[in-house]
């Protein structure tokens, strides 16, 4: 064998060894997708975290607010406990002696109200003709008088069983009034607990909406292009000229006619549902210009091109390869827009246009303390803490939208 094949043979031999080590270091080295590099350089920002974990402990305890141990939010006590200051002082539910409960207790009414529905129901499988029908009207009647009724603004049947959950672990024990009490002798912390549910529901619900319309709209506009895109925008530019909140306060006038709420209620259409729904129908406007520039940019890609070829109908690759490359762009801005939602609605029920009692939410308490504050004597506790509840989620809202923006954008990534 002469000495050029020997060399030869040496160098692949080297080749082989070099391409086998490469391969196995190949091995070992990940990839990391979009989103679990946001992750990791979201981690990085400690503002965003706390507020992360902040916004995440606020929802828990807005949604196992009916188990935890508070007071009635809507039970009044004009004589002897209206603008009471914070104390420690202890309280049990059901006491008052105008409710009527029995041994002045929830827990022992609610077993005389469980015992009384039992025997109505034995009675009904043993009766009929005319005594089969007085029954089911005493059975009706009796269900409507429910002593949650009395305690909680229409419970439904998951509330209450969390109620009766809430019961069995602490009885009649309730947590003191560490914030105080109104003027009409509410506890200030289970109202504030019970608006934190209608806030947060409001900012997700008027958010998502404005997602479905806006990305929709914005996506359908960018890709269609030419005199179809042109179209659409002229109409998102006529929309931006109305001062939507006189339309929004002009449609919620109207919403609150005795007429118009009979109406409602007769198809079962609850007014706090269609409140959330016409909020988020006048925040997707700048929602859809966003995503129609992401669109413009993306839609001459090489993964859109290779989508026509195979055949991919226009639908199919604005909603299945278009949007889920812009989503990072859209949950940046849907952070952001989430506490803009919330103001909005706290701003409309300071109005006195929002929600309506015996609902609450932590705009509707923040009105209730301005109204009760008077030259005279100052209750401060009343703005205190609705106020700051409302100030540290907005403020948690806006830390965590800016650290999604920085996380999420490719420009940053080795700052």
């Amino acid at each position: 064998m002469s000495d050029d094949s020997l060399q030869s043979d040496a160098l692949d031999s080297a080749d082989e060894r070099q391409l086998a080590a490469l391969l196995e270091e190949s091995k070992r080295i990940h990839g990391v997708s979009l989103w679990q590099d946001a992750w990791r350089r979201l981690k990085k920002n400690w503002a965003a975290m706390v507020s992360l974990y902040l916004l995440a402990l606020i929802s828990v305890l807005a949604l196992v607010t009916p188990i935890l141990p508070l007071q009635s939010p809507i039970d009044k006590d004009l004589e002897s406990r209206d603008f009471l200051p914070p104390s420690s002082q202890s309280f049990q539910i059901g006491k008052r002696k105008g409710l009527r409960f029995e041994n002045a207790s929830l827990v022992s009414e609610l077993q005389k109200y469980d015992e009384e529905v039992a025997e109505l129901h034995s009675k009904l499988n043993q009766s009929q003709g005319d005594e089969l029908k007085q029954l089911e009207t005493k059975l009706a009647e009796r269900l409507r008088k429910h002593p949650f009724e009395q305690l909680w603004s229409k419970p439904g049947l998951i509330t209450r069983g969390l109620i009766r959950v809430r019961l069995s672990v602490f009885g009649d024990w309730c947590i003191p009034s560490v914030c105080g009490t109104d003027a009409l002798g509410r506890d200030v912390l289970a109202r504030v607990f019970w608006g934190a549910r209608v806030s947060l529901i409001v900012g997700l619900v008027a958010t998502l909406v404005s997602l479905l319309i806006g990305v929709t709209y914005g996506a359908t506009a960018g890709y269609l292009g030419g005199w179809t895109d042109d179209i659409m925008m002229r109409i998102v530019d006529i929309l931006y000229s109305i001062p939507f909140i006189f339309v929004v306060i002009f449609i919620i006038t109207i919403l609150k006619e005795e007429e118009t709420k009979k109406r409602m209620e007769s198809y079962g259409i609850d007014q706090i549902v269609v409140f959330y729904l016409i909020i988020g129908a006048i925040y997707w406007l700048t929602m859809s210009r966003v995503v129609r520039g992401q669109i413009i940019s993306l839609k001459n890609e090489q993964f859109v091109d290779a989508a026509r070829t195979v055949g991919a109908s226009q639908p199919r690759i604005i909603f299945r390869h278009l949007i889920p490359n812009v989503m990072g762009v859209v949950i940046v801005y849907l952070s952001l827009t989430i506490p803009a939602v919330m103001l909005f609605e706290a701003f409309l029920s300071f109005l006195g246009l929002g929600v309506e009692a015996p609902d609450v939410s932590w705009g509707l308490l923040v009105n209730e303390g301005i109204q009760a504050i008077t030259p005279i004597k100052t209750y401060w506790w009343l703005v205190v803490f609705p106020g700051l509840t409302l100030t540290l989620t907005l403020l948690a809202l806006n830390f965590l939208g800016d650290g999604l923006r920085d996380a999420l954008d490719p420009r940053l990534k080795n700052r």
